[in-house]
């Protein structure tokens, strides 16, 4: 995925006239305040930052309040976390005139199996709280899943691990999360007891935002509302028999803490279909792209061909099967999606299927001549015996 950058420096463009205030208890910095400088619009008035989208308007955070506006009449759709110019609309109230290009952004494939479009979840974040309770059972598969599309947004994956004075095995939990999440940070903490949210904040840029991801019941509300140091997100109870919380948030909503930093809830995830995920794929499953590329040859399938690095590295234990098929499982997800979103390369594929029917269907029925070949030569040799 392919995310403007968010340094000022990389555009050519400048605004000479001053940019207006912003929400600066939402993370609006020198360095924000630049970016506006760099995509500019003459009409508006003031800057402002999507808090909520809610099912009618929009909330919005600017430099004197909180407004409740309409979606924009045309561009670039708002989700939380947008940056957005404002301005007066005919009756002289604030709409929103244009939207920013996104400095990060968080997407995931819409729901429905057969669509090919993606839902963006978040925007403009620096950091991506990965959140995996201890007190249920560790999903390999989707904390991978999750770590490919937080490194694929442009922000900094971070895995979170909460309730941790629950469960007596938390160190297991948290050895097999390190292990699983090469390359990521790993913080571990209690929002009960206060443990691990100065380290946790260490983490965070200041000034920046943070969006906490992941199932219902992980302990995301909970964990804010120790960040905050008060009740801002309501928190319920979690079922013992499969973990399941409800979910006591509704909607991705921006709260800032006092020292600047901005956090992000989002309601709990069941699952997440990848979009457009090549780079944050590169970033999780490096090794096993690494391995791959030093098969012998370089259509290898990773089966049983000589010189296949992939197996060598599976039956030698530097690669576990389950990792290998959890990537070749997001592999094949990825290829069904563009091939949904690219007439071409449907085609192309359904070309390359229905060769490789026709070639089987040949191979089968030379098979079967030469079968009925080799019966009527028999038949005519014990013929010539007979006589």
């Amino acid at each position: 995925m392919n995310i403007p950058s968010g340094n000022a420096l990389d555009s050519t463009t400048t605004n000479t006239a001053a940019t207006p205030d912003g929400p600066s208890s939402y993370g609006y910095t020198a360095e924000v305040a630049r970016y506006f400088d760099h995509h500019p619009c003459p009409e508006a008035t003031g800057c402002g930052r999507v808090v909520r989208v809610d099912r009618n308007r929009l909330l919005v955070a600017a430099a004197d309040g909180l407004l409740h506006l309409p979606y924009p009449l045309d561009g670039e759709v708002a989700v939380t976390g947008d940056w957005v110019w404002l301005g007066p609309n005919r009756a002289g109230d604030h709409q929103i005139l244009a939207v920013l290009p996104r400095r990060s952004e968080l997407s995931r494939k819409r729901a429905f199996e057969d669509s090919s479009a993606g839902q963006v979840l978040a925007a403009n974040m620096d950091t991506v709280g990965v959140v995996v309770p201890v007190d249920r059972p560790l999903t390999h598969n989707r904390l991978e899943r999750t770590l490919v599309a937080a490194w694929d947004s442009g922000a900094t994956p971070l895995v979170i691990i909460t309730k941790a004075d629950l469960a007596q095995v938390a160190d297991d939990v948290v050895g097999k999360v390190i292990l699983q999440a090469a390359g990521v940070e790993v913080v571990t903490t209690s929002a009960e007891n206060g443990d691990g949210i100065d380290e946790l904040m260490a983490h965070i840029p200041p000034g920046g935002t943070i969006v906490l991801l992941g199932p219902s019941g992980a302990g995301k509300s909970t964990l804010i509302n120790a960040l905050v140091g008060r009740q801002v997100q309501h928190t319920g109870p979690v079922r013992a028999g499969d973990f399941k919380g409800k979910h006591t948030t509704t909607s991705r909503e921006l709260v800032p803490l006092a020292n600047g930093t901005v956090l992000m809830d989002t309601p709990g995830v069941r699952g997440f279909g990848l979009f457009d995920a090549e780079d944050g794929m590169g970033e999780m499953f490096g090794d096993v792209e690494e391995l791959a590329a030093r098969c012998r040859f370089a259509d290898c399938g990773h089966g049983n061909e000589p010189g296949c690095a992939v197996r060598e590295a599976i039956e030698g234990g530097a690669l576990t099967d389950r990792r290998w098929k959890s990537y070749l499982k997001m592999q094949r997800e990825l290829a069904a999606l563009a091939r949904r979103s690219d007439v071409a390369a449907q085609r192309a594929y359904y070309r390359e299927w229905h060769q490789k029917v026709v070639s089987v269907g040949k191979s089968q029925r030379w098979a079967e001549r030469e079968v009925a070949e080799k019966q009527d030569r028999a038949g005519g040799k014990r013929r010539r015996r007979t006589r």
